[in-house]
């Protein structure tokens, strides 16, 4: 009987693997791979913010997990984890149901071999009141889908009513990358919902704030990359609140630390993450303060050398017996899906696993089409920092890649000039 991978979560690691190891030892009888989803399609997740402003049509670029499936030699089922029997090594499935609530596939158990949890992390708002009431989380696509409707409302509403001049204010919590290239994105769709006639709502009227707690914006980035995308921010009219705290959230806007309110009407938190809440609940399995759960350096849980963890619902250290924990980045993932790829061939073997080290390639940040920073490191890149056009084609090329590991090279080639035809043939921004 062949040995059984499962691996739970499609998100970019998840998927990755499951692509890389059905041409490899699914292709050749060696493994059944099936892949688990709560989502029919995969977006690559450092794009929801361009999906939020409505630069990204999601229908262009969705994955199909069953096609890619079909295509790959591996297995998808449908369903969201809710259980874990280490003892009879199976996982428990809800049921699917349609949006009217009625059943379109069973709650089940699959059985395992191996598994493989890559179920990514959520927005954490910390616990902060009102948050989850009154903030959009862009942690995954039908919330970036959400804030891109409730944004195009807003003009449309305005359109219709007597009058110029109208306002729409955005306040986002956390000036990471998301936030900030969230802010850019929108100061964009600023000008190109007024190019497309929706002018009541001018382009220097839709007021846009981030908050930060910290003393400045992008911290994974140095000093000076950090005051040029400052710097840049503020000539696109982006106001930027360093050193506010966000105490609590209201329909009316953020409170701060200090009593001052933050008026918005759009309300996005981007600030910390955390795992998802359940993986607590995993059969006695270990887990830290924000749900990961916690690993050896050979992606192994502590608990059951059985069951494997990657990307950010998982607590990597650094290096054997680290404090420091592997940082939940889009490379760490895709470094671990590669490494795993290896592993769980050699562990096919009996043979030893190899360890992994996080290796960082630096950080890009997007400013919409205005410009780009950011710094390469490794290779022969040792510490480069980049600003302007160079910086936008390295951040372009790191999607580009994640399709090449997931399409080949040909087909990515396909998609590209798909791409390029579709700029002259679709609006620039989503408009629907």
């Amino acid at each position: 009987m062949q040995h059984h991978i499962v691996i739970v979560g499609g998100g970019a690691g998840g998927l990755e693997l499951a692509t890389r190891l059905g041409r490899t030892l699914g292709k050749r009888k060696r493994a059944r791979i099936t892949l688990v989803d709560v989502n029919l399609t995969h977006i690559w997740k450092p794009l929801l913010h361009e999906v939020a402003a409505g630069s990204l049509n999601t229908t262009d670029n969705e994955l199909n997990y069953l096609a890619q499936a079909k295509w790959n030699h591996f297995d998808f089922q449908l369903g969201r984890l809710t259980g874990l029997d280490r003892n009879a090594n199976t996982i428990q499935l809800a049921a699917t149901l349609d949006n009217k609530g009625n059943e379109l596939v069973p709650a089940r158990s699959l059985k395992y071999d191996t598994l493989v949890l890559a179920v990514g992390s959520l927005t954490n708002d910390f616990g902060t009141p009102g948050a989850s009431e009154h903030c959009i989380f862009l942690d995954c696509l039908q919330n970036a889908q959400h804030f891109h409707q409730r944004l195009l409302g807003e003009y449309l509403s305005a359109h219709t009513r007597d009058g110029n001049n109208e306002q729409v204010s955005v306040a986002i919590v956390g000036a990471g990358a998301t936030g900030v290239e969230l802010a850019a994105e929108l100061r964009n769709a600023a000008r190109m919902l007024s190019d497309y006639g929706l002018d009541h709502i001018r382009p220097e009227n839709m007021h846009i704030n981030i908050l930060e707690a910290g003393p400045r914006i992008l911290p994974a980035l140095s000093d000076k990359l950090a005051t040029t995308a400052h710097q840049e921010l503020l000539k696109l009219g982006v106001n930027i609140r360093l050193g506010a705290q966000v105490k609590e959230v209201t329909a009316e806007g953020f409170i701060t630390a200090d009593g001052e309110l933050i008026p918005a009407t759009l309300k996005v938190w981007a600030a910390g993450v955390r795992a998802p809440a359940f993986l607590r609940e995993l059969d006695g399995l270990e887990t830290n303060r924000i749900n990961q759960l916690v690993v050896e350096t050979t992606l192994q849980t502590t608990r059951d050398a059985n069951i494997f963890a990657m990307g950010d619902c998982a607590a990597c250290p650094l290096e054997p017996g680290s404090v420091h924990n592997v940082p939940p980045r889009a490379q760490s993932a895709h470094q671990q899906a590669g490494l795993l790829v290896k592993s769980l061939a050699l562990r096919l073997q009996g043979k030893p696993l190899p360890h992994y080290q996080y290796r960082d390639y630096g950080s890009l940040i997007s400013l919409s089409s205005f410009t780009a920073v950011g710094n390469l490191m490794g290779g022969f890149m040792h510490n480069v920092n980049l600003e302007g056009w160079m910086a936008r084609i390295f951040y372009i090329s790191l999607y580009r890649m994640h399709q090449m590991v997931l399409y080949g090279r040909f087909r990515t080639l396909l998609l590209m000039l798909g791409d390029r035809i579709g700029k002259r043939t679709h609006p620039k921004m989503k408009l629907h």
